[in-house]
């Protein structure tokens, strides 16, 4: 073994909420192991901090989403982005862990050298400069997709006369009022979007290929923000949090075991807002509740701006994009000056980080 002494026992790789749990964990558990965390961005967050698109929000609840060492106090169970950050940077001061972040830096490669039982990792600063860190353990906390490059669905946005946005990259300041917005994409980013820009666009069309399973809950959990006021915190944060996960599981399972059932009852929820002649087709899947992942509806929201005239839901493929909108194959042109393309992430394994042993 080396005589040299290592840079940190743990090296974690990302500021957001796996890294930032990791830290909090090691001062907990292991208070005289030494470790850094190193983030390619200026900020902590990670994903609550590179997404910016209106009404970024968990689709969570953050009694389970959260740290189970740390209640989540908020009165909204079913978070939005600041929020979430705010409770990050909490933590992260609270309990000593922002000094051990290194800002700036981007993790290159990881080679673990078996001589010396450790890794050799390769940094690169702002500035383009590279170093090398060395560590016996390596945390890979940097998240399971493509910071760089979404998910490119191959469309052809050559003769489309206005602007094109992915969430991922939302420009800061985007001023959307007054124009027809086409969201493409079904999934939580897109159920997310809809009735968050019918603040000010004149309309927004949610358009789909396939229709995605749909649970409206409130956003404030009437038990947990009772049990505050009753328990000391940490209990009813223990408690509330119990309640969750025990009811998620009986959900999930029972949508395996009774299907039909699951999908009257979700049909039923929406219904309740939209009333019984809304378009049933557009809310149902070609596959079983938990075959994919349930999308979340806050309060209602999304059927509440569908219900109000503000948004609507249009299933259909697209044929191309044209000048004034969205062409679909059934010849249906969809009015559009903005084209928001919720199509989904690139993954990606490792933060992209180069892998090796002793080099190979």
């Amino acid at each position: 073994m080396p005589s040299a002494m290592p840079d940190f026992d743990v090296l974690i790789v990302g500021a957001g909420i796996s890294g930032i749990g990791m830290a909090a964990h090691l001062e907990m558990l292991s208070p005289n192991r030494s470790y850094a965390i190193v983030e390619r961005r200026d900020e902590i967050g990670g994903t609550w901090d590179l997404f910016r698109y209106p009404g970024i929000r968990s689709d969570s609840d953050m009694h389970t989403l959260g740290f189970v060492f740390e209640p989540w106090k908020h009165e909204k169970s079913i978070a939005d982005g600041p929020s979430i950050l705010e409770y990050l940077n909490r933590i992260a001061d609270e309990r000593g862990i922002r000094p051990h972040i290194r800002f700036g830096h981007k993790v290159i490669a990881a080679d673990f050298r078996p001589d010396e039982a450790r890794w050799h990792v390769t940094v690169e600063l702002a500035d383009g400069e590279r170093k090398r860190l060395t560590a016996n353990f390596l945390y890979l906390g940097a998240g399971y997709y493509d910071y760089d490059d979404p998910y490119d669905a191959g469309f052809d946005f050559s003769e489309f006369g206005g602007d094109v946005i992915h969430p991922q990259f939302w420009p800061k300041e985007y001023d959307y009022s007054g124009k027809k917005v086409v969201v493409v994409g079904s999934g939580a980013t897109a159920v997310t979007l809809v009735p968050a820009m019918t603040d000010k666009a004149a309309h927004v069309t949610m358009l789909q290929r396939t229709p995605t399973w749909m649970f409206s809950r409130p956003a404030k959990d009437a038990v947990a923000n009772f049990l505050r006021k009753v328990l000391p915190e940490k209990i009813a944060y223990g408690i509330t949090r119990f309640k969750n996960i025990r009811m998620q599981d009986f959900t999930f399972k029972t949508a395996r075991n009774k299907p039909e059932k699951v999908k009257e009852a979700l049909h039923r929820r929406i219904e309740k807002v939209l009333g019984p002649g809304y378009d049933k087709s557009a809310f149902t899947p070609p596959y079983n509740p938990w075959e994919q992942r349930l999308c979340l509806v806050p309060d209602n929201d999304l059927f509440e701006a569908i219900k109000s005239g503000r948004a609507s839901i249009v299933t259909g493929q697209i044929a191309k994009f044209e000048r004034d909108g969205v062409r679909l194959q059934s010849g249906e042109l969809l009015p559009a000056d903005i084209v928001v393309t919720a199509t989904g992430l690139r993954l990606a394994i490792a933060g992209k980080v180069k892998v090796s042993l002793a080099g190979e």
